[in-house]
């Protein structure tokens, strides 16, 4: 079963929390705090895997949960971390935000690992909070809340050019004809309920890789039949092949054919309907008399609205080599770049903003201390390592008033800033 969509449901793990504990040793009555930090949570961790070609895996399981991080122990022990999940994918595959659709990340390319949803930190132990005027502090930190999400996943084929047209107008037949793929033929309707994917070597010429997209329907930008499950395999394609029956053996008018097919192509995306694209006038072995006829009346209606029309025959080769030869110059006009998918999901929209903070300056340390549920918070949704969290957690600062805060007490550059086991130095 071939599988291009799914829903699932993914956690991470919480952070244990930090524990309180003293020193109760023999020679030692009023010993110190030692209770340590709690292990932090696992994280979401989606990979390519190269062996795989669907989503069927996530069909029959729908929630992933990462490992939740051990609590702190006495004596200075520290929780056991919590183990990361790693969800493994086909290249291609598109992440979304399930209640928004919002795209997250794009699995092609470069893009071989994300890190979807870090672990909840682990609490500090009260061992971290003890002072020359608390030497014996009675709290500790709890650990960071997990973080979860439900999302779509959704394959795209990587592929360069996309055959589409109505079913049985020869797709599958031209594939095999021009390049190593292999898929089923028959002479029924909707034979053709995967996308296949083919390398076309060309003498003297870079190959490029095409992709035979399942047969369309009027409705199908609609989701009638299975429309949107094939469309969206044409999102990645720089150039478009229409294939058409210009035979009419099955008594449809070829000029209709291709009007409804790019209207499908239109209402799913603007974008699609924009594609390069050339008209592969197939089936001319079938016509026996006013073949030039047919081929020019189509000629006649698209070549004026800039598209090219090739008479051809997947059968026998005839007119073939010249589709592909003028699609790879097209490919080279367009270029190399490959076309992946931006994000647009922020993943601050988890932080919430309604909750109280504190700044305030703990002279004792000489430091600032910024810390409250919503500070705990956003540093749990953001993972300060990558460029794109950092300047998130920037805006944060300035955006919650916590900078002009610090400004008030009186913050220097250069002074240090503490959140929640995170020391920074402040520099406007």
């Amino acid at each position: 079963m071939f599988a291009d969509r799914a829903t699932i449901y993914v956690r991470s793990g919480k952070g244990g929390d930090g524990h309180v504990s003293f020193r109760r040793e023999k020679y030692v009555p009023n010993g110190g705090p030692d209770g340590g930090d709690g292990g932090d949570g696992g994280s979401v961790i989606i990979e390519i895997d190269d062996g795989l070609n669907t989503l069927v895996d996530f069909r029959n399981v729908r929630k992933y949960l990462a490992g939740h991080g051990e609590d702190g122990k006495k004596r200075n022990c520290h929780g056991k971390n919590g183990e990361d999940i790693i969800l493994k994918v086909p290249e291609g595959t598109v992440i979304k935000e399930a209640e928004t659709g919002k795209i997250i990340t794009d699995m092609s390319r470069d893009n071989r690992r994300f890190v979807l949803l870090t672990g909840g930190k682990g609490g500090n132990g009260n061992q971290h909070y003890a002072t020359s005027k608390m030497q014996a502090p009675k709290y500790a930190q709890p650990g960071q809340p997990a973080k979860e999400l439900n999302l779509i996943l959704e394959l795209k084929v990587l592929a360069d050019v996309g055959l589409v047209g109505y079913p049985n107008v020869g797709k599958s037949t031209f594939l095999t004809k021009v390049s190593n793929a292999r898929p089923k033929i028959a002479n029924y309707h909707f034979t053709t309920l995967n996308p296949h994917l083919g390398v076309v070597d060309l003498d003297d010429a870079k190959g490029f890789v095409i992709a035979d997209i399942p047969g369309l329907i009027d409705g199908a930008s609609e989701g009638v039949g299975l429309g949107h499950q094939f469309l969206r395999h044409v999102e990645r394609t720089k150039v478009i092949i229409h294939v058409v029956d210009a035979s009419g053996c099955e008594g449809r008018d070829p000029i209709e054919d291709i009007y409804a097919i790019n209207r499908e192509l239109a209402n799913y995306s603007e974008d699609l309907a924009k594609r390069p694209q050339v008209i592969a006038a197939n089936k001319t072995d079938l016509i026996f008399e006013g073949k030039d006829e047919v081929i020019d009346r189509i000629k006649a209606e698209f070549e004026p609205k800039g598209y090219e029309v090739y008479p051809i025959s997947a059968i026998s080769g005839e007119g073939i080599s010249k589709v592909l030869y003028r699609v790879r110059e097209m490919l080279d006009e367009i270029g190399d770049d490959p076309v992946v998918f931006d994000a647009e999901y922020d993943f601050s929209e988890n932080v919430i903003y309604d909750e109280p903070f504190t700044v305030e300056y703990d002279e004792e340390e000489n430091e600032y201390v910024v810390e409250g549920p919503r500070i705990e918070k956003m540093l749990g949704y953001t993972n300060l390592e990558s460029e794109k969290g950092f300047v998130f957690f920037q805006n944060f600062l300035k955006e919650n008033g916590i900078l002009k805060q610090l400004e008030e007490l009186g913050i220097n550059e250069g002074d240090t800033v503490r959140m929640y086991g995170f020391s920074f130095d402040y520099y406007k």
